[in-house]
């Protein structure tokens, strides 16, 4: 039995942890954990400064054996005893190494600033995660505050039917309206089955963007922020310091400059030591040779580097030209965004202050004189249905003004 209390008490924290409400706080971070297309820029960076490492290593020595000045007659090999003179031949040791230049430290500096740019992506990358995130997170929301006033309105149609019913039966009111609001009430049924359904996706979608399982429960906290950024000024200052896909083009110009060092790099010269040891026989000395070398770049044998590096000149003035373009066109979203935005936000305080309470006090006023007899259930209900109707409206230009509001600060690169 006491083993049975355990299992239950473990059971119900595990339910009770699984539905923990979320905030989007904490949606970020946990995509910000475990999504794996981050873990992917994270496995390429790590790839990019591994290899970075190796950029300075020498090259690796030359080295050879065999037989050096010997003549093809091995007759010839061996010491002449009665004219007293030596053999010919000799088996040599070879060695040589290059030292390495400013290429090493020119391809090292290049190779470990290539993952800069990468990081840069991953936060863009990111930047996008959030914004869908959020997307689906406020329209959750408004799905769940669109259940209520379903809720609400579906006890007022339950009780338009049934007083409808019981003045029917006592002969004191008309069906005229009655099967329309019979409908009504199985149009709002079905309505909630749609609202369930998009609660149910807006649910899977957060947890594939936090990598859990797809059923996984979860529940999110209602509280949503309306900002503003009417003080905002978008320029190229602001959109620089902040976008990570504009730094990400910063990190490639400066690759590219790298780049062109490395190429500089390499029409410098070179310089090595090579040695040589030569084991003689029939009389002969050992000898040995040691020689400084230089590989000296010349004109013919360069033109592949000087190509290179104007070729990066003219990457850099593209990448120059796609920043201006992306300022220009981000500019110009942020200024078009903030402006629907705010029209949206005087449309959705004109439903709050004006329309709204003026159909809430019409429909009060229709209940009150159809309970005092001196209205029709036809005019309740096209009262009723008008409020209803502007209150789902409501939560549309909400959730259009949310979505608006996402859409900027996705341009805007804000969390």
């Amino acid at each position: 039995m006491k083993t049975i209390k355990i299992f239950v008490i473990l059971l119900l924290a595990v339910t009770a942890a699984n539905a923990q409400k979320m905030s989007l706080q904490n949606i970020f971070d946990t995509i910000k954990l475990r999504n794996p297309a981050l873990k992917m820029y994270d496995a390429e960076i790590n790839s990019m400064d591994a290899a970075a490492i190796g950029a300075k290593s020498w090259m690796s020595p030359e080295v050879g054996a065999g037989f050096f000045m010997t003549p093809y007659d091995p007759k010839m090999w061996k010491k002449d005893e009665m004219m007293g003179t030596p053999g010919m031949g000799q088996f040599m040791l070879s060695a040589q190494q290059m030292f390495p230049n400013q290429k090493q430290k020119a391809e090292y500096n290049y190779m470990a600033a290539m993952s800069a740019a990468e990081k840069y992506r991953k936060s863009a990358s990111l930047n996008d995660l959030y914004a869908e995130a959020k997307r689906n997170y406020y329209a959750w929301i408004i799905l769940l505050k669109k259940e209520k006033v379903l809720d609400n309105n579906e006890k007022i149609l339950s009780f338009m039917l049934r007083d409808a019913e019981l003045r029917y039966k006592n002969n004191l009111g008309k069906l005229d309206a009655y099967y329309k609001a019979k409908a009504a009430q199985g149009n709002l049924q079905n309505m909630r089955v749609m609202l369930d359904n998009e609660i149910h996706l807006k649910k899977v979608m957060l947890n594939v963007l936090m990598n859990r399982k797809h059923m996984q429960e979860l529940d999110i906290d209602t509280a949503y922020e309306m900002k503003s950024y009417a003080s905002v000024i978008f320029d190229s200052s602001y959109f620089s310091g902040r976008r990570s896909d504009i730094r990400a083009i910063d990190e490639d110009m400066h690759i590219n400059v790298l780049k062109q060092e490395t190429e500089r790099a390499k029409m410098k010269p070179e310089f090595g030591v090579k040695y040589d040891h030569m084991f003689a026989w029939a009389g002969n000395p050992w000898q040995f040779s040691l020689m400084g070398m230089m590989r000296i770049p010349l004109s013919w044998s360069t033109k592949m580097n000087k190509a290179n590096i104007k070729s990066l000149d003219y990457k850099n003035e593209a990448l120059q030209q796609q920043k201006e373009m992306m300022y220009n066109q981000m500019s110009g979203m942020a200024y078009g965004m903030r402006t629907e935005l705010n029209a949206k936000k005087q449309q959705v305080a004109l439903y709050e202050t004006n329309i709204i309470p003026a159909l809430q006090k019409n429909f009060q006023t229709m209940q009150i004189g159809y309970q005092q007899n001196t209205e029709e259930l036809f005019m309740l209900y096209d009262a009723w249905e008008a409020l209803n109707m502007s209150q789902i409206e409501y939560l549309n230009q909400v959730q259009q003004l949310l979505e608006m509001q996402v859409q900027l600060e996705k341009v805007l690169e804000i969390q």
